[in-house]
């Protein structure tokens, strides 16, 4: 999914800078714009609520889910080969981190705010996990 994706089905969207959009939140009664949504440069999309609605909630009240915010999974995408360069293979292993980092967090924010996660967010979950697993073996 594109940040236009998420951006299409808000209300009151203004830009705010090159891949950054303000919007009002569709998890409550938002008069003003309380919602920030970014698009970083690997394709995950980060959404703020500067009311405190959870992620999850901002993203069922539009008809989307938590797996809906990052890029294609990771096994639809060539792993780097081990006779490349090793500055290149820890340059992406780390960008594979910092992807899967964020997916561990949004999660853990979701959980701390009381929220569950469904059998789609645990497998992914458990997918984020093994793909920092794999990163840190390129990496070392």
């Amino acid at each position: 999914m594109t940040a236009a994706t998420l951006l299409d089905r808000l209300e009151a969207v203004r830009e705010n800078g090159p891949g950054r959009w303000l919007a009002r939140c569709p998890a409550h009664e938002d008069r003003s714009p309380s919602l920030s949504i970014r698009e970083t440069s690997d394709g995950t999309i980060l959404v703020h609520d500067f009311a405190g609605c959870s992620p999850a909630d901002i993203l069922a009240a539009v008809g989307l889910e938590l797996k809906d915010l990052f890029p294609e999974p990771l096994e639809h995408h060539r792993a780097p080969r081990r006779d490349r360069r090793h500055q290149h293979a820890a340059r992406e292993a780390l960008k594979v981190m910092a992807t899967e980092a964020t997916v561990l967090q949004v999660a853990a924010d979701h959980l701390a705010r009381g929220g569950h996660l469904d059998d789609a967010d645990r497998i992914r979950l458990g997918q984020a996990s093994e793909r920092i697993r794999a990163a840190r073996e390129v990496a070392a």
